[in-house]
Formats: C-alpha cells, sequence, structure tokens
C-alpha cells in the first residue's frame, strides 16, 4: 500500500521535473537542437545546494528570498504582471484573432519588382497593426507567389527583417518593446519621430533586396519554372474585410484609452475595470472579431491558437524572471558605465538579439530612469528622449539579428518551412544573413543618426 507520503513526493518531484522539461522543449523549439543547458543548470544548482548544506548552511536560499521580498521585489512582481504582462498579451492576442480574421490570396507572376512590393506593403502595415499581424497576413501571399520560384530563401529572410521586424518602429502597436515603453509613459505619437532612421535602413533593405534578386537569384531560375510561374496567375482578393474594421478599433483603443485622455487609468486607488478599460475594449473586439468571422476564412489562413498560447507561456516567465533583474539594474544604473545614446543602442540591440526585445528594451530603459538627467535634456517617458529613441531602434531593429529577437521571426520560419521553404539553421540564419546584411545596416544607420 502507497503511503500518503510517498504520494505527495511523487507529485513535489513531478512538479520539479516538469519545470526543466517545459524549458527543455522551449529551448529546442527556439534552436532545433538538443540544448542541455537547462539540465545541465538544474543539476548544478542542485549540487551547489547539496555543497551549501553540508558546509552549514541548509537555509541559505531562504533568506535571499526573504531580502527579495523585504526589498519589494513581491510588489514589483505583481506590477510586472499586472500592468506589463497583461496589457502586453492582450494587445498580441487581439491582433492576433483580428488579423488571422483576413485571408489575402492570388498568385501573381514572381518577378523581384512584385516581391518587393508585396515586403513594402507588409513593411508599412507593420507599425500599424503590428509586426506579427502584418507578417501574418502577407507571409502566405509571398510564399503563394513564389511557389513555383527555386531560390526564395532569401525573399524569406529579407521578410523577417522588413516586415517582422524593421517595419514595426512608428507606433506603439508596431513592435511588443515599443508598446512596453508606451505603458511606461512614452506618448503614442512620439514614436513617429522615429521615421527618418524607420525610412533609411527600410529603403535600403528594400533596395539591396531588390538587386540581389534581380541581378542574381532570379537570373538562375529554369525556364521551365518561369514559364509556369507566368501562366500559373490568379487575381489577388482579399476576405474577411470586416477586421479591417476591428483594427481601427484596436488602434483606436491604444491611442486614446490611456492615462493621458482618460486619468483615472492612472489612478492607483481607481476599481480595476476603469484601470484595464484597454485591455477590456480590446478583448472585446477580438471577440467580435472571432464571432463575425466566417471559419473558413480562419480555415484557410490554417489558424492555430498554439502561437499566440505558446507566446504567452513563454513570456510569462521572462515577466517574472526579470523582475529581481530589473530592480537591480535600477539601483546600479550609475554604475554600468552606459551614458550616450549609441551605447543604450548597440547594447539594447544585442541582447535583444538573444534574450528577445521586449524584456530587453524593459530592461535598459529601467537603466536610463536610474541616470541623473542632462540639465535642459527633453524628457520622454521619464527618460532623456536621444536614450529613449536609441533603446527603441536598437530593440526594434536588432530584433532580426536571430529566430528568437522577435515574435513573429520564428513563426514565419515555421510557416515557410511548411511551404516547403529550406530555411537556415538558428546559426545559419545569423552567418548568412544578418551578420553580413543587417548588421552593417544598423551600424550606418546609428552614425547616421545616433
Amino acid at each position: 500500500m502507497i503511503s500518503t507520503a510517498v504520494i505527495f513526493s511523487a507529485l513535489e518531484l513531478g512538479c520539479i521535473y516538469a519545470l526543466v522539461a517545459l524549458a527543455l522543449f522551449l529551448s529546442f523549439r527556439v534552436l532545433n537542437i538538443a540544448d542541455m543547458t537547462t539540465d545541465g543548470s538544474f543539476t548544478l544548482g542542485c549540487a551547489v545546494s547539496a555543497t551549501v548544506a553540508l558546509a552549514g548552511h541548509p537555509l541559505l536560499a531562504l533568506p535571499a528570498a526573504i531580502y527579495l521580498l523585504a526589498n519589494k521585489m513581491g510588489a514589483n512582481l505583481e506590477h510586472q504582471i499586472l500592468f506589463d504582462y497583461i496589457p502586453f498579451i492582450v494587445l498580441l492576442g487581439a491582433l492576433f484573432v483580428v488579423t488571422g480574421g483576413i485571408h489575402i490570396r492570388g498568385d501573381i507572376q514572381a518577378r523581384p519588382i512584385n516581391n518587393t512590393l508585396i515586403m513594402f506593403v507588409g513593411f508599412l502595415l507593420a507599425s500599424f497593426i503590428g509586426t506579427t499581424g502584418a507578417a501574418m497576413l502577407t507571409i502566405r501571399l509571398l510564399l503563394e507567389v513564389n511557389q513555383q520560384r527555386k531560390y526564395k530563401v532569401h525573399t524569406i529572410l529579407f521578410f523577417i527583417a522588413l516586415v517582422a521586424n524593421c517595419g514595426g518602429v512608428l507606433t506603439p502597436l508596431g513592435d511588443p518593446p515599443l508598446f512596453l515603453l508606451y505603458l511606461r509613459g512614452a506618448e503614442f505619437g512620439w514614436f513617429m519621430n522615429l521615421l527618418p532612421e524607420w525610412a533609411f535602413v527600410g529603403a535600403i533593405l528594400l533596395v539591396l533586396y531588390l538587386v540581389i534578386d534581380y541581378s542574381f537569384y532570379y537570373r538562375k531560375e529554369q525556364t521551365v519554372d518561369i514559364m509556369a510561374d507566368v501562366h500559373e496567375k490568379r487575381p489577388i482578393t482579399v476576405t474577411g474585410k470586416i477586421n479591417i474594421i476591428y483594427l481601427v478599433g484596436i488602434i483606436l483603443a491604444v491611442s486614446f484609452l490611456n492615462p493621458s485622455y482618460i486619468p483615472a487609468m492612472g489612478d492607483h486607488h481607481a476599481p480595476l475595470y476603469v484601470r484595464f478599460l484597454r485591455e477590456i475594449v480590446l478583448v472585446a473586439i477580438g471577440l467580435m472579431s472571432w464571432f463575425t468571422t466566417k471559419k473558413s476564412i480562419r480555415l484557410d489562413n490554417k489558424y492555430s491558437w498554439e502561437p499566440i498560447i505558446e507566446v504567452a507561456y513563454l513570456f510569462i516567465g521572462i515577466f517574472v524572471t526579470m523582475t529581481p533583474a530589473l530592480i537591480y539594474l535600477n539601483a546600479h544604473a550609475a554604475e554600468l558605465g552606459l551614458t550616450e545614446p549609441w551605447q543604450f543602442y548597440y547594447a539594447s540591440g544585442f541582447l535583444s538579439a538573444f534574450l528577445d526585445n521586449s524584456p530587453t528594451a524593459v530592461a535598459f530603459h529601467t537603466v536610463a530612469q536610474g541616470l541623473p538627467a542632462a540639465s535642459g535634456a527633453v524628457l520622454e517617458a521619464g527618460i532623456d528622449a536621444m536614450l529613449l529613441r536609441a533603446i527603441a531602434l536598437g530593440s526594434v531593429f536588432f530584433g532580426a539579428m536571430t529566430y528568437i529577437g522577435n515574435g513573429p521571426n520564428f513563426m514565419v520560419k515555421a510557416i515557410a518551412e511548411q511551404a516547403g521553404v529550406n530555411m537556415p539553421s538558428f546559426f545559419g540564419y545569423m552567418i548568412k544573413f544578418s551578420l553580413v546584411v543587417l548588421l552593417p545596416i544598423y551600424i550606418v544607420a546609428q552614425l547616421i543618426f545616433l
């Protein structure tokens, strides 16, 4: 007969190892290699704990936890979850549902200029419907247009850079890190100040793609494939147009449902339904989209909840674990040696490439808050506006440096592979594209604008 102690012990160990399994699963999904870092960290932690216990300090971890709670980690964690994570995931969810109800179909000739135009449209849309929305809306059209072409990997790589990342600079809707900066006090319209950098990087990438595709890859295509592409053409059509109205509703909700227009939303003593009025409206828009859109449209889009669910549970872990780091950064910001805009640009950029750009933007905004403001400096979101500019640009642009730098990157890669495109590996993407194409452009942008 199994005792109660054995049952509870089994449940306890199961819960612990379930977290390890989840972490291993996430790292494998992201890197596509058997990364045992998590498993190794777990065993290392056990070894360290055992060593500490044998040294006569079995409860050393307990005071550390008490210390963090005593230093307002609990309050900071509550704020992170309620006022950063929930608005963040609600916005992404609303955009995901609404854009998933719009289906663009058709097949035009996959000439370099047509591919460039499709990416240009996605690049324009990204700032207003989000990089996730724009990428999901246009990637299937791009793949359908290029289905007869043999050489199309480079097209998807430029698409990731342009549509899934760089295009989303102009509004808080464009990219998650900008929305988090907006939640931290940046005005909605302030991001339009980034128009010169947005136009510069976008123009270079579009022209570069056009030149590379026209002068090299398109010329390598076999005549039989080109002729098949010419003959298999269908006009481009859009279904689910009612969701365009819902997209406008999301833009208006984010623009005007904030403390600047409704002061009560920023009142800590206001009821929760007032403080979360924007999120309530966004959820309502998402529900209206779901119930008023034909199911056939979402079936055509191969709509699934899996991507947004994966993003939700991945980011809850990120937001929780970053809380102690934010506390530390705020307390020791002056000791990090970051004072100039270009330093924030590269620091936030390189970390965005490997740690996801949303928590990175929040972290460096916290660092900037801990710095003394220069006399006469223009402030935005509580920090020097030039530092905010550098953080926003670095977080968004460098999110394209790896597959894990921004949420849409991984989704675009997965969709392209489902369509039969042999996408490069995690490191292959960096070696073949981001380090040789994107990084030089980002350096030039910094030298000109920062």
